[in-house]
């Protein structure tokens, strides 16, 4: 018996110590320290006809191709989207940015580097910042909801074409207008994804969100969205002042 009650002071000790021993090594701290980005972006910018002799200020649509525009090639992304009907002689009454996602990432993972973009491109040029747009396909649909959700307060319309993203934090663009596009039969990003975001964002009392899906559309859905003058026309009919 003695040797008992001798062996329980002995584990109650050592248990003590060891606590107190753990509340050492585990504590609690905190990092605070700042981060510089090294950005290279490669970029297309298209300037309205009247520009140069104006002295006015312009609306600005940023465009993010798909996955397959990745790389060094800046002609790439002519391929598809805005870039694409510029080529083919289209005019646009606001400037129209078009970067190229670097190979082997993806636009969400070039968020910070797409925020340094606009910056510059909002510093040197004479830009409407109530009027500042966001669209782009498949890869560059993923890219235009994240990047709206790390800027809720920056764009005054988006538009993503065939995109997805996490719907957990998207009331945080509740007040943003959104134009959502997609194929029916999508068997690469399922229309299931942007479906998500819309209920969504209806979920969360949303002021404007609306959603075309393409009954007859594989993945293709940019074609279609792309050519069609209204989708312009709804992006400039909405400024931060209305948001």
């Amino acid at each position: 018996m003695k040797y008992f009650l001798i062996s329980i002071i002995l584990v109650s000790f050592m248990s003590e110590a060891y606590s107190q021993n753990k509340s050492i090594r585990h504590k609690p701290f905190k990092l605070e320290k700042e981060v510089k980005l090294t950005v290279k972006l490669q970029y297309l910018l298209y300037l309205p006809s009247d520009y140069e002799a104006s002295e006015k200020k312009y609306p600005l649509v940023l465009f993010l191709h798909g996955s397959g525009e990745r790389g060094t090639d800046i002609e790439l992304v002519k391929r598809n989207g805005p870039p694409k009907l510029v080529e083919e002689g289209k005019e646009f009454p606001f400037l129209l940015l078009t970067p190229q996602c670097p190979e082997g990432t993806r636009w969400n993972y070039q968020t910070q580097s797409l925020i340094a973009l606009l910056d510059e491109i909002e510093s040197k040029y004479r830009i409407d910042k109530n009027k500042i747009y966001v669209t782009g396909l498949s890869m560059g649909g993923q890219g235009t909801w994240t990047l709206a959700l790390t800027q809720p307060n920056r764009f005054a319309a988006i538009a993503p074409v065939c995109g997805w993203t996490d719907s957990w934090e998207v009331c945080k663009i509740s007040h943003l207008p959104v134009w959502v596009f997609h194929g029916a039969k999508d068997n690469v990003v399922p229309v299931t994804e942007s479906e998500q975001m819309v209920n969504a964002l209806k979920q969360c009392s949303a002021n404007e969100v609306k959603l075309t899906i393409y009954p007859n559309a594989n993945h293709d859905a940019w074609t279609e969205t792309y050519n069609n003058p209204e989708l312009y026309n709804w992006l400039l009919s909405h400024s931060l002042n209305d948001n």
